[in-house]
This record gives structure tokens, sequence and C-alpha cells, in this order.
């Protein structure tokens, strides 16, 4: 037995005019409401030990760091005696795409927007600390079941939109744009969670595919394909705490649309309408978690195995990759195989099948640039000792097949730093002009436009273990990783481990190293190199490993912190959001 509180907020900020995070289209902003956004909050609590932990599923496209270190902040100042801290708080989202944005300290996150805004950021981080205070407050004692379900495959609910990259990957079934339904995982996992008096109190699921139904050319806030399943699941349930989270796991390269429009050049869900195409989706899942849930009706609880976490930080720019992680080792005997700063590529740019960016033509061109670039930094740095140019040197063998159009981790476009050098930039994006008005104020210098410094973390609930990723990462990814921690935490008792990304921070996406090389959307977007994959490898390894120590013996990092942001620097990029 457990005790374990539910507790929702409404973190809505309509202000018209405010841009929509996920796409990163400068044209799509607010104009519209088309549901309510809500963070839902889970808090489990060992009623042996007193040790808890507060689960989070925000309906936004990522949390990030400043979201996760102001929530913990107000929760220290203000509630300080429920005990909560940076590592038994996981904050997730589901990633719905039509949601506002500008609650990233960081400047790359925000151009779209465009800035800051401290309203947005307010109400979410306000939402989040009420849900969680009032989850703590509801507190009864209450069981666990877990159970799982798969979509049969005629059931229209996700795609693999990067098949390609999926086939590289070895000993995969190889599959066609026909069956891209099948090159996926149709499975669902759910936990089941009710007062030991009968009264149900919520279900928690984890289910990967994209938020995106609705497209990057409708510009009313919306919850998507999960918001809608969450409400229909709460509205079946005669309960007044009952909370139904629909979180995302391992999704990177699946989404949940499949028609070909082409007066729009996007792949659409079911209907024209996107929002009606959003309910469909979204009652799909609805009915699959519902059918898990009823099938646990009378199964046996989970036993109580106590409640643990563990979090660290990494420096995701400098990950010296363990040799077990890396295809073809002994290729690479006797060289260091490391991460570097983040990058993103061309294929980043173009966006996807769901969600087009720059034109293909366009893109050609860039590339063309990259590559003279490339050809131009490598043949100065094969004829230099400088330490500047053995650092590029190094960037290119990091970041493999990729073109490097923005180097956010070195304040670089095409390789140049000044900004002012490189003429009309905002033909390749419209977001790189804001980037140029606030490279002329002095607004973006001296950090990383991204986060590299991330958090990694584990809860443990019994024979559960919740991994919170700082990224989106692909599906033979997440499965490659679970299998990773898994062997590990077996050895304590651990026999489910959950991939829950969009995690306390965002980072770009995570592919393996095979498809990293055919450099789609996904590949473009990793932003620390071919080795991304088996960098999150080695270091949750490590978490792991650590975890099966009693807390007391644990040798985490605990010097490696995120960067801090002043008021003034913030105040130099925000965005004032329009009168409604």
């Amino acid at each position: 037995m457990y005790q374990i509180g539910t507790a929702s907020a409404d973190i809505t900020s309509f202000f018209k005019g405010v841009g929509m995070m996920g796409y990163g289209q400068y044209h799509q902003k607010v104009q519209e409401k088309e549901t309510d956004l809500f963070a839902r909050t889970f808090v489990f609590r060992d009623p042996e030990s007193g040790k808890k932990v507060a689960f989070v599923n925000a309906e936004i496209a990522f949390i990030t760091l400043s979201v996760k270190s102001e929530v913990v902040k107000r929760l220290h100042e203000k509630h300080g005696a429920l005990d909560y801290t940076d590592a038994n708080v996981m904050l997730t989202a589901q990633h719905t795409h039509s949601a506002p944005g500008g609650y990233s300290y960081y400047a790359f996150f925000n151009f779209s927007i465009p800035g800051f805004v401290p309203e947005v950021f307010n109400t979410i981080v306000d939402g989040i600390v009420k849900s969680i205070v009032e989850a703590d407050s509801n507190l009864a004692d209450a069981n666990i079941s877990i159970g799982k379900g798969t979509f049969p495959p005629e059931q229209e609910v996700a795609f693999n939109r990067s098949l390609p990259a999926y086939n590289a990957n070895p000993g995969v079934d190889q599959y066609t744009e026909k069956d891209c339904h099948l090159a996926l995982d149709r499975e669902m996992t759910l936990l089941r969670i009710d007062k030991t008096d009968g009264e149900a109190l919520g279900a928690l699921n984890w289910f990967g595919v994209h938020t995106t139904t609705v497209g990057n050319d409708r510009f009313k806030i919306c919850s998507d394909n999960k918001g809608y399943a969450s409400q229909f699941f709460e509205d079946s349930i005669d309960s007044p705490n009952f909370q139904a989270v629909f979180a995302q796991s391992p999704c990177a390269d699946i989404m949940p649309n499949f028609i070909w429009e082409g007066k729009r050049k996007k792949m659409r869900g079911k209907f024209e309408d996107d929002y009606e195409s959003a309910r469909y989706n979204g009652n799909l899942q609805y009915e699959k978690a519902k059918e898990i849930y009823e099938g646990l009706s009378n199964a046996t609880p989970l036993a109580t195995g106590g409640i643990d976490y563990g979090l660290m930080y990494v420096d995701l720019s400098d990950v010296l990759v363990d040799d077990q992680f890396i295809p073809n080792a002994n290729d690479k005997k006797g060289k260091e195989v490391k991460t570097g700063h983040a990058c993103m590529g061309v294929a980043f740019f173009q966006g996807t099948v769901d969600g087009r960016g720059i034109p293909a033509s366009l893109g050609k061109v860039v590339s063309l640039l990259t590559n003279a670039v490339r050809l131009s930094h490598r043949m100065k740095s094969r004829n230099s000792s400088d330490q500047k140019w053995k650092e590029i040197e190094q960037m290119y063998e990091t970041q493999g097949v990729k073109d490097i159009l923005v180097e956010t981790g070195a304040e670089k476009i095409l390789g140049v730093k000044n900004l002012n050098k490189l003429g009309p930039i905002s033909v390749v994006d419209p977001s790189f002009k804001v980037l140029k008005q606030h490279y002329n104020k002095g607004a973006i210098s001296g950090k990383p436009w991204t986060p590299q410094i991330l958090p990694l973390q584990i809860f443990i609930i019994g024979e559960i273990a919740i991994v919170g990723i700082p990224a989106e990462i692909s599906y033979i990814g997440g499965k490659r990783l679970k299998k990773t921690i898994s062997e590990v935490l077996a050895n304590r008792g651990v026999t489910e481990v959950i991939i829950s990304p969009y995690a306390n921070a965002y980072s770009g996406y995570i592919t393996t190293y095979e498809e990293y090389q055919l450099q789609c959307y996904e590949g473009g977007h990793t932003v620390f190199g071919q080795w991304t994959h088996a960098a999150y490898q080695t270091k949750f390894q490590l978490l792991a490993k650590e975890m099966l120590k009693p807390a007391g013996e644990r040798e985490l990092d605990t010097s490696t912190k995120p960067l801090e942001f002043s008021k003034d620097e913030l105040a130099q990029r925000s965005f004032p959001t329009p009168l409604n």
C-alpha cells in the first residue's frame, strides 16, 4: 500500500499574438482557444520511509529548465514543509504543438514566439505548483496495479514518419510506407490507482505518438489528441479527484497523421478538420486506456517496495562514451568517442511530413553553403596548430554527416559568430530576423542558445522505474535505452522500466547512431552529434548503478549545474504580451 494524491490545475495562457511552441513556425500565433490546458499531478508516498515523489504531466510542448527550477524554488519558499526538491519532482509534458511558447530562458526556443513571455511562464509555473500542493494535501491510502494493452494494426493511431531511418537499424523488420504503422511500439502501459476504500483516484499511462494532429497552420490553443483522451477518460469516471494522464513514451519518429493533403503539403489525420482528427485519435487512446483500466478491476495490487529517486546533471556536450555503446567499437580503438557542443542541421529546419519547414529547394541551397563552410574549415584546421581549429575539426568528427547550419552551443550560424556578416539570413527562416535583433542588442551573447547541461532522473516506485529524459527519443532509441537501464535495475527488483520523455528540460532529439546517418528531421535535431544516444546510455547506466547503492553511499556529480540567467538578460529579449 502507498499513499497517493492527485490534482490538476489550469495552465492556459491565452494571449493573442504569442507564438505557439512545437513547430517553431514564426507565423503560428495564438488567435483563439479550442481547449483549456492543464497540469495533472500524481504524488506517491511510502508511509514507512516517508519518501515521496511528484510526477507531473503538463499540456505544453515540453518542460524547460527554467520551469523546473522555478517550480522547485516556489515549492521550497512557499511550501517548504512539504519537502519537495529538484530530485523528487519530475515534470513532463504531453507535447502538444498548439500551446503558447516563450517559457524558456534559452534564446533559441523563443525566436519564433518572439521572445521570453513572463506571463506564459508564470501561468505554467503557478499551475504546476498548485497541482503539486493540492495533490499532496489529498494523500490517501491507495493501491497501484499495472497493465498493458496493444492497439490492433487496423487502428489508425500512430505511424512512423521517418521510415528510412528506422529501417537503418540492425535487426529490425523492414517496412514500407504502406505498413509504417507497424514500425513502432503499439503497446500502452497503464497504472491504475484506487483508494483502499475503493474510490477511483486515477489512471496514468504511457504511449508514444506525437501530439501533432493539429497542424502548424491552425491558430487555436488546443491540448490535441492526448488532451482529448484525458478529457474523455475523466468525464467517464464519477470521482472528484480522478485524474487521467496520457503521457508520452518514445515517439520522436512517430506521428498521428496518415493522409497526404496536397493543398496543405502535409500529412493530416482522419478528417479534414484537424480538431476532429485530434478528437478521433484521442478517443482511440482513451478507449485503449479504459480497456486496460477496466481489465485491472480485480488485479492484485503491486506489493509495496518503497520509493526511491535519483537525479544528476550532465554536460551532454562533453561526454566520453563507453565503448560498449559504440557500434563497431573495435574500429575506434585508440580514439576517444565524445559528444560535442549543440549543433542543428539543415534537415531539422526542413521539418517533417506532418509539419513542413523551409522549402526543399532552399534546403538544398543551404546544404551547399554548409558544405562549403565545412570544406573551408577543415582545410584550415588541418594546416593549423591553433587550438580553435582543433576544436572545429573535433566538431565535424562528432557531428558526422550532419549539414551544420546553427551551432547553438557556440552561438554561430554557418560557422560565423558575428551575425551581421551573414546578410539577409531571415530568408532561411523569419525567426532568424528576431535572432539578429537580439544579437545586435547584446541580448544573446555569452551563453549557449540551447541547454547543454541537462538533468537525468529516475523514480522507483516499488518494482516500477520511471526514467525522465530531457529530450524526445526515437522508438528504437528508447527500446535500447530501456534495455540498458533494465539490466541494471533488475538487480534491485525493478521489473518494469518506463521511458518518460519531455522531462525536466528539453534539448531536441535522440536518435540511434544508425538513424542519425540518414539525417532525417530527427537526426538533424540530435544536437550533440552522432554519439548522442550512446552518451545517454553511458550516463543513465551510471545513474542506475548508483541507485543500487544505499542513498547515503551514492557517488553522483553534484557540482555540475545548469546555467543561470539574470533578470536583465531576460528583460532584453522578452516579448510583451499583446492585449487580448
